[in-house]
């Protein structure tokens, strides 16, 4: 049997599907570090971690932030269940550094009531938010686009 010369892969988060197309390779936040993926992979089952997911067709790399859930990963095919997927050029920068702000706020607190573990996640997704933000080439992003057009700056 030969071996795949491409992957499916699929995206999906509780709320709607995220990328469903054919690819070249994926790399993985995976919970025990991050992972590549070819055609032709092991069959394995793996906990996703908060990170940076990228896929690659052809030469051009396509980036995601991902949080928690669960990769299968097959020779042919590779499902990802996030709790939180979106792509770089949707991420709204405004909101991410909002977050990123709120998640210090309540860190630098000394109060016994503070969830740590909820603020440390919460400025986790923020920062890898923010970083693959970065990614996208020429500046203005669909979720920085919406944003002006709601506030009427655009």
């Amino acid at each position: 049997m030969a071996l795949p010369t491409h992957l499916d892969l699929q995206i999906v988060t509780p709320d709607r599907l995220i990328v469903q197309e054919q690819v070249d390779e994926v790399e993985i936040p995976g919970s025990e570090g991050y992972f590549g993926v070819l055609p032709g992979h092991t069959p394995l089952l793996a906990s996703l971690a908060v990170g940076e997911l990228w896929y690659r067709k052809g030469q051009e790399k396509f980036y995601l932030s991902i949080a928690f859930g669960f990769a299968e990963v097959l020779p042919d095919r590779v499902t990802i269940l996030a709790r939180l997927a979106e792509r770089a050029e949707d991420i709204d920068i405004g909101r991410a550094e909002a977050a990123k702000k709120r998640a210090e706020e309540r860190l630098s607190q000394p109060k016994s009531d503070i969830d740590y573990e909820r603020a440390r996640v919460a400025l986790l997704k923020s920062l890898m938010r923010l970083q693959v933000s970065a990614r996208v080439p020429g500046g203005a992003r669909v979720g920085e686009l919406k944003r002006m057009r709601d506030t009427g700056r655009g």
